[in-house]
């Protein structure tokens, strides 16, 4: 197999990722196309790797498997988050309040 097709193919789903990325409100589709660029970067590394057989790619694919398991969790976490306080997920309807007291922007009084 000619490893050109993988590549073309990663290429396609690193482009739809990015499309969704920039165009798409929703925040959990937002996620889902980051998830599928890492998944575009995933198919790279492993074909990559057949191609040289260095097995290292392996290693690297698995690394971003990890790292984009943690990615949706910390992820839908804080969408839950967001949806909790503000209702609503579409990230054009979320706006920065800032009347919320925070307390590292209070002076300290030491008297």
């Amino acid at each position: 197999m000619h490893p050109v097709i993988p590549y073309v193919i990663a290429a396609l789903l690193f482009g739809v990722g990015v499309y969704g990325v920039l165009v798409r409100r929703n925040a959990v589709l937002v996620l889902m196309a980051v998830e599928l660029m890492l998944n575009a970067v995933n198919l790279v590394l492993v074909t990559a790797d057949a191609t040289v057989r260095a097995y290292t790619g392996q290693t690297f694919a698995l690394f971003v498997i990890v790292l984009a398991a943690a990615e949706i969790g910390v992820g839908l976490a804080l969408v839950l988050q967001l949806f909790r306080l503000r209702g609503a997920i579409v990230l054009d309807e979320v706006a920065v309040d800032n009347s919320v007291d925070n307390p590292v922007d209070k002076p300290v009084d030491n008297s």
